[in-house]
């Protein structure tokens, strides 16, 4: 891992697609990476230059970012819970992307956060600040990574009453592809929860034929 702490911190993209490989080889193999949680200040270095790499300008390190850090999780599964506060910061910025890849990535990784470092609830609590983020294209990938959430766990291990508020805000944004997602999500929680979630929405002032 010392080499690993010093190589993540260059700043020269062919480098960076280099020590990207190595890293995912050397996390895959774990007869190569016993070293891997002897140093935490040292694994803490990493994993916050990777999650710089994930806000790179350069899509490909942004992907390779990801991509490494999904290699982290499976690693360490609930051990990465710690970082998770962090990584979400940058995966809700990247669900902003401009690149459908790295936007789709990134949904992914939150997915997976949910599904091996911590329960879905536990991601949601720090994930609904995305309901209010500035950029449009993040705002509507929260809505997405709703609709996925339920698709996968159901609502059981939701508290459904702390993100329907979030989503009848999201009604009436400024950008319709926002509110289309928002729309959709709201579906999704319908098909369900059922009538609780129409109840809910006209104690809110929402029209239930909306």
């Amino acid at each position: 891992m010392d080499y690993f702490c010093e190589q993540v911190q260059q700043k020269d993209v062919g480098r960076r697609m280099q020590v990207g490989q190595e890293l995912l080889e050397y996390l895959g193999d774990p007869a190569r990476s016993p070293d891997l949680e002897q140093d935490q200040q040292r694994l803490d270095k990493v994993i916050d230059e990777l999650t710089a790499w994930v806000n790179s300008s350069n899509f490909k390190v942004a992907l390779l970012g990801l991509d490494v850090l999904g290699a982290f999780i499976d690693r360490l599964s609930g051990r990465f819970k710690p970082y998770i506060g962090t990584v979400l910061l940058a995966l809700i910025d990247r669900m902003g992307d401009a690149k459908d890849q790295v936007r789709e990535q990134a949904q992914n990784l939150i997915l997976k956060l949910m599904s091996e470092a911590a329960p879905p609830m536990y991601i949601w609590e720090r994930l609904a600040v995305g309901f209010k983020h500035k950029n449009y294209r993040s705002r509507e990938g929260v809505c997405l990574c709703l609709v996925g959430t339920l698709n996968i766990y159901g609502a059981q291990p939701l508290i459904l009453s702390k993100l329907v508020p979030h989503l009848c805000i999201a009604f009436g944004d400024s950008n319709s592809q926002v509110r289309d997602a928002a729309i959709l999500a709201i579906v999704e929680v319908y098909r369900h929860v059922g009538e609780k979630v129409r109840i809910d929405l006209t104690k809110r002032g929402i029209p239930p034929g909306r």
